[in-house]
């Protein structure tokens, strides 16, 4: 644990709710950490492979097309690590879809100056943004965030016998609780038997709000890809990764990836609460993807290359999408204006 946490701790005076000290962890590990790659915590859909990238970009080349091509766009991305993703999607863009390419105009929200730099290199002429609010108004909104809601900070309840509590951590990384409001926990989980846990993103559920506006406003749409499920469902999904393996979340806070599932259900809920946008999803990743043709895209990155390129380009392939691997557990969603076509990926089968 961090010495900033620690001392976050005890001005609380002992015990800090989890949602201040996972937001605090989450802010120093990125700003002085390199988490992506094969020589960080934790490997990434752009890190694994370019197809990934390159059938985003083409997700939104698809899109835009077929609302009509507007001029000037806004293509944004939350959280874009070393910019690996968009440098794949503009890649793709360019080559399919030339118009998207002219009309576009990059901003990508991210706080870590030192993943700014990164970014710099690899997407030269975008700008930066700390937060999504401030991303220029005014004209159509085409957004991607892949793992970007799953570091965003939860509220974790726990029923004891006496009530509902909240989750606090103290300076041992020990778990304290503190008094919670059951009106802070939607009216079926209120219910709930002693000893279960639910989670809640209140960050989440205001940025899908003020995305959801904002679509409405100007058109567009938003793409997220994430770890989690169509909630709620109980249980403790914290978790944090060091070089790749487990570690305990709330002793390494600061010092070790953490994140948590993501509750599509109530993100895209929130989002049809604050204005009249389409909600998509959540679809299990490896079905998405096969439906944007990754298998076909597959099958020509493989050719020309010795049995060796051919069989990287296999195990990228089912990294991505088998179900025992990142398939199943992994969700893409979408947030539409209204009056914009369908997305591709999506089926009416979906949950």
């Amino acid at each position: 644990m961090i010495a900033a946490i620690r001392e976050a701790i005890a001005a609380a005076g002992g015990a800090l709710p989890l949602e201040e000290a996972m937001a605090e962890a989450v802010r120093h590990y990125y700003a002085a950490r390199e988490p992506f790659g094969p020589g960080g915590d934790f490997m990434t859909g752009p890190e694994i492979s370019q197809m990934f990238g390159e059938l985003l970009g083409l997700w939104v080349a698809d899109l835009w097309q077929r609302a009509g091509a507007p001029e000037p766009v806004c293509l944004a991305e939350l959280g874009p690590g070393r910019g690996t993703l968009m440098a794949d999607a503009l890649r793709a863009i360019g080559k399919a879809v030339p118009g998207l390419a002219r009309a576009a105009r990059l901003h990508l929200v991210e706080t870590s100056p030192r993943l700014r730099a990164e970014q710099a290199r690899r997407l030269p002429g975008a700008q930066w943004h700390d937060r999504p609010e401030d991303l220029p108004a005014g004209v159509p909104l085409l957004l991607l965030a892949n793992e970007f809601l799953d570091t965003l900070p939860i509220i974790q309840f726990e029923r004891q016998a006496r009530g509902w509590t909240r989750r606090a951590v103290r300076q041992d990384g020990s778990l304290a609780h503190l008094p919670a409001e059951p009106a802070a926990l939607p009216g079926p989980v209120r219910d709930w038997p002693p000893g279960s846990i639910f989670e809640r993103r209140p960050e989440a559920e205001r940025l899908a709000a003020t995305l959801a506006a904002r679509l409405a406003a100007t058109g567009g749409a938003a793409l997220f890809l994430d770890y989690g499920h169509a909630g709620p469902l109980a249980g403790d999904t914290l978790q944090a990764l060091a070089s790749g393996a487990p570690a305990d979340p709330l002793a390494t806070l600061g010092e070790a990836d953490l994140s948590a599932h993501v509750d599509f259900a109530a993100f895209l809920e929130a989002a049809r609460g604050a204005a009249p946008v389409r909600c998509y999803g959540p679809a299990p990743q490896g079905a998405f993807l096969l439906r944007l043709g990754i298998g076909a895209r597959a099958e020509a990155l493989k050719r020309g290359r010795d049995r060796l390129g051919r069989a990287e380009v296999e195990a990228a392939l089912a990294r991505l999408t088998a179900t025992a691997m990142m398939g199943r557990l992994f969700k893409a969603a979408a947030i539409v204006a209204p009056g914009w076509p369908e997305p591709a990926g999506f089926d009416r089968d979906d949950p």
